[in-house]
């Protein structure tokens, strides 16, 4: 099976860096995945139309580069982790996990059995991934856990030991909204700071992985430089909106 590059990475102790794929364009997927990214996460949830057979086609961009492909899936739902894995993505990202069950929902559906319930049928994922896929499966595919509820954090040694869950991934913005303050990801509250500093913690101590969702490549480098070893260093969507007042604020002046 080919390997899983941003395990391997974390197995090092490295941290793996990734973009978001927001506007669900495979032609934009694909130029992230030539980037020089280890990982593009097409995300499901709350990317623009992104619907599984969009995805798919995502995926398929991505298979052009050696960049890991990843799914934000939509829910915690199996279905829809069943599908993206056996489209080929080699790692999901599970939203709203707040309890041990929640957590244990979503590594069961990444693993087949002993180890989990997920039903045999890679379709894709066979050729993407290799004609021994099934052999090597359950060690290669990533399952984060989404920790973006104040609900989770007393519960985080509980979530971060279910079976098949690689490590915990922080949604700031809904944590932090959760704990009746305004979305964003770079909270000054220490209440969230906290609260992100535990989920690190955590994660470290059993051995998985911390991630944390970032708009920016400056503030993903801080929580790299903190250990995290899984922050977005950006979306397509926000690139291009970036961009494009840029350059109309530089020929602002040139009408009037």
């Amino acid at each position: 099976m080919r390997p899983n590059k941003v395990k391997a990475l974390w197995k090092q102790g490295k941290p793996a860096i990734c973009l978001w794929l927001a506007s669900g364009d495979p032609f934009i997927a694909e130029i992230f995945a030539h980037s020089g990214v280890d990982a593009v996460v097409v995300d499901m949830q709350h990317g623009i139309a992104i619907t599984p057979d969009r995805a798919v086609e995502c995926l398929r961009a991505i298979s052009s580069s050696d960049a890991v492909p990843i799914v934000r899936v939509p829910w915690n739902d199996p279905a829809y982790i069943q599908y993206v894995l056996d489209a080929g993505a080699y790692g999901v990202i599970v939203p709203l996990v707040n309890s041990y069950e929640d957590a244990a929902k979503a590594g069961g559906a990444c693993r087949y059995p002993p180890l989990g319930y997920r039903s045999v049928g890679p379709n894709r994922a066979r050729f993407y991934g290799g004609s021994d896929y099934f052999q090597h499966a359950n060690e290669e595919i990533i399952c984060l856990v989404m920790i973006e509820d104040i609900k989770a954090i007393p519960r985080l040694e509980e979530i971060v030991q279910a079976p098949g869950v690689d490590g915990l991934y922080i949604g700031p913005s809904d944590l932090a909204v959760s704990m009746g303050l305004g979305p964003g990801s770079d909270q000054p509250d220490p209440r969230h700071q906290e609260a992100c500093r535990r989920v690190l913690e955590v994660a470290g101590a059993h051995g998985k992985v911390a991630g944390r969702h970032a708009y920016a490549g400056e503030e993903a480098a801080r929580y790299l430089a903190q250990g995290f070893l899984f922050c977005p260093v950006g979306n397509d969507v926000r690139f291009i909106e970036v961009g494009a007042r840029e350059a109309v604020k530089a020929v602002a002046g040139v009408r009037r």
